[in-house]
């Protein structure tokens, strides 16, 4: 038996769109909104404890996409502003008229 009441605020829109969701599934809207809280809890219960595997899964494929920087040169990180610029400035002495 249902004794609690709740209620809060949406938009026209959010209200005539659940309305007429509801009307479409042959259910009172109070039955719909309550279909619908009870799904999504569900789906939070059952979630969580796989939400670690989830972002496991991601982060092997985000990592699968980030390539490996190969060179001699183990001071190239601490020296990356030095090196764009020399790069820069043989760019640009390339590409001025002569």
């Amino acid at each position: 038996m249902k004794t609690e009441v709740y209620s809060w605020r949406v938009s026209p829109q959010r209200k005539s769109d659940l309305q007429a969701a509801a009307v479409l599934r042959g259910k009172s809207l109070g039955a719909l909104l309550e279909e619908i809280a009870a799904k999504w809890l569900e789906t939070q219960r059952l979630g969580q404890p796989d939400e670690a595997a989830e972002q496991e899964r991601i982060r092997a494929r985000v990592l699968a996409t980030v390539g490996k920087v190969h060179g001699t040169d183990p001071t190239r990180s601490s020296r990356a502003s030095e090196l764009i610029r020399k790069r820069l400035r043989e760019r640009h002495a390339a590409n001025r008229p002569r």
